[in-house]
């Protein structure tokens, strides 16, 4: 059976109909609705990590308290990006993080998307080696952040202090979390350095290429492209798929109201221009349940992948999303296969 989560994007803004109108408001009602989501049966509670932006930007405080109210649903990211990141401070906040949730951090890293800010992570003291480009920099603290959680050591102890001379490895460490390392890939050839390097992939509903074809087809083909990546690497586990799509179904009044129009609209992918070249966006599935569900089922990637997430319009609250969610788990996910 397919996996569904949620993504939140954490937005907050003292606007009018918004609920989650300061920082507060955002982190405590992504908990609740991680708590919820667990009980209706979904199976992951993500979120996505922004800086110098009126969104989520520090995930393992929260996916810690995310961990620490709930038991059974995975929790993650989607995605850090990494050219922000101490890769070994992340490493010991990640496996503290993991350990409170008893194994169920699934984190999606990346280079990093379209921001706000300009050179934000120069701001944070990173800064691209000669020769190298802020993606490059990004992967290499993503090497050293799992070498980190694998338990590499990285540095010599201290004589005077512990009477040997060995390397120590970050403290503490999660088992297995280097396992649980998704890349977040918008183009196939990322897709295959992705399943070159071992790690999981996790693809939205943005790839910044286009070929013509429907979006669907164009994600199915990377996913394609990095399962033939990873038997080629002859890596011996299993790999995970996740990909994201922007689902409302229309159940009531409520949703009517806020999304009745978007419903009647004709929907289809765009193709616009994104970091000097030309991206294909996804389109969004909104509509009577039974309708969405006949779509996802014809959509190629969502086929492909085991995890699903569906972005939930967080400003609107847990009450809201969770009604959306328990629809989406009952009348969407059963058509997914």
């Amino acid at each position: 059976m397919k996996r569904i989560g949620f993504l939140s994007f954490g937005h907050w803004q003292p606007i009018p109909g918004s609920v989650a109108r300061t920082a507060r408001d955002a982190l405590v009602q992504t908990v609740e609705l991680a708590i919820a989501a667990e009980d209706l049966g979904l199976d992951g509670a993500f979120v996505r990590v922004h800086h110098f932006a009126r969104q989520l930007a520090s995930p393992f405080p929260l996916l810690a308290a995310m961990g620490a109210r709930t038991s059974r649903i995975e929790l993650g990211t989607a995605v850090i990006d990494m050219r922000y990141e101490n890769p070994l401070y992340m490493a010991e906040d990640a496996a503290a993080a993991d350990l409170i949730s008893d194994g169920r951090l699934q984190l999606g890293v990346s280079r990093g998307s379209p921001e706000t800010a300009m050179h934000g992570y120069e701001a944070f003291g990173f800064v691209p080696g000669d020769d190298e480009t802020d993606a490059d920099m990004a992967r290499r603290h993503t090497e050293l952040f799992r070498a980190a959680i694998a338990g590499a050591g990285l540095v010599m102890s201290n004589p005077q202090m512990t009477g040997v001379e060995q390397p120590l490895a970050i403290e503490p460490r999660s088992p297995g979390l280097s396992e649980r390392i998704w890349w977040g890939a918008g183009s196939r050839a990322t897709a295959v350095w992705t399943a070159e390097q071992g790690m999981n992939l996790m693809s939205s509903t943005l790839l910044t290429e286009d070929t013509g074809v429907p979006f669907d087809q164009l994600q199915a083909e990377q996913i394609r492209m990095f399962r033939d990546a990873w038997s080629e690497a002859g890596h011996e586990r299993e790999p995970r798929v996740s990909i994201s799509r922007s689902v409302i179904p229309i159940i009531d009044d409520e949703t009517r109201r806020y999304f009745g129009a978007s419903a009647l609209a004709e929907r289809g992918d765009q193709v616009g221009h994104l970091d000097g070249g030309l991206a294909r966006f996804g389109r969004s599935f909104v509509g009577e349940p039974d309708v969405i569900a006949a779509e996802l089922a014809q959509d190629e990637a969502v086929q492909l992948a085991d995890t699903v997430l569906v972005t939930v319009p967080n400003q609107l609250g847990v009450d809201f999303n969770a009604k959306i969610l328990e629809s989406i788990n009952r009348d969407v996910k059963p058509a997914l296969g």
